[in-house]
């Protein structure tokens, strides 16, 4: 049996959507009703199930949203004329283009043609500036979502060394300059592992608060970890097992051997997925907001 806090994705997202509920009402009082523009480009599995979970979450909120279903093979081209056209669509006060994009196009030139006041997802070179200066216009879904569950579990990160394994621009690279901001609830010492890391053990060992995102099922085992750390598993892995389904979902730690150690532990599925959701929901209700203000 764990003994570790479970840090639950669901308690807290169903916490934000309660807490967003009556800044949506006033918005759709004063005629502005949050909109959002999913663009899927291809037939990538991992990417549909994730636009249908964000659209279901949308309706049920009461809010737009419409998503652009584009062949695998279309013409980058097409692709940026039609984000342009978003841009100027007042319907869509944030626009989402799904991630991985087909080989011949370039994602930085995808995200750069998005409107950086329309760009939820917080990618936009001038939003990670913004970012980066502590004074940040949109924060990436996904490490919002991570900051939110530490705050609403009141595990404060100041002063605390803090651990990432994984330095992509979605998460890795996001959550390390949040931890390291100096302010409230951040205010840490930061560090990086990846790929070329000659011994990760030897850094998350050190970790109060560990994060792992490199998508590898189940990487991190009790003995990376110190006593009493705390674990964020941002990882989701199809793993194939002799279940009905023919698979499991998996994070990038070992969740039962990790749990007896740690102090408190994101779950696989149930934990920060769940927040990215509901912090796309809440960008974009801040983008409607921020329309409204002018």
């Amino acid at each position: 049996m764990a003994e570790a806090l479970i840090l639950s994705g669901k308690t807290v997202s169903q916490h934000v959507y309660t807490s967003l509920k009556p800044r949506i009402d006033l918005l759709k009082r004063s005629g502005k009703t949050p909109g959002l523009a999913f663009i899927l480009v291809g037939d990538h599995p991992a990417s549909k199930v994730y636009v249908n979970s964000k659209t279901k979450r949308f309706v049920k909120l009461g809010l737009f949203s419409e998503t652009f279903k584009l062949p695998e093979n279309i013409p980058e081209n097409d692709v940026l004329s039609l984000i342009s056209d978003l841009c100027d669509d007042d319907r869509f006060h944030g626009i989402l283009v799904q991630m991985p994009l087909p080989k011949h196009m370039n994602e930085t030139t995808i995200i750069r043609t998005i409107n950086p006041k329309k760009d939820v997802d917080g990618f936009h070179p001038e939003n990670i500036g913004l970012l980066v200066s502590g004074n940040p216009r949109f924060i990436p879904c996904t490490p919002k979502g991570i900051m939110r569950i530490l705050e609403y579990y009141q595990i404060d990160p100041t002063g605390k060394h803090v651990v990432v394994i994984g330095r992509s621009n979605i998460v890795g690279r996001p959550i390390s300059i949040l931890m390291s901001l100096k302010q409230e609830f951040s205010n840490a010492t930061t560090t990086i592992c990846h790929s070329a890391t000659s011994d990760i053990p030897y850094f998350t060992r050190q970790a109060d608060i560990l994060i792992a995102a490199m998508g590898v099922p189940e990487f991190v085992k009790a003995d990376y970890i110190k006593k009493d750390a705390v674990i964020i598993d941002v990882g989701i892995n199809r793993v194939e097992d002799d279940s009905e389904k023919g698979y499991s979902l998996v994070g990038d730690v070992d969740f039962d051997d990790v749990a007896e150690k740690a102090s408190a532990i994101t779950p696989v599925p149930g934990g920060v997925g769940l927040m990215t959701i509901a912090m796309l929901v809440e960008n974009t209700v801040e983008a409607a907001e921020r329309l409204v203000e002018r």
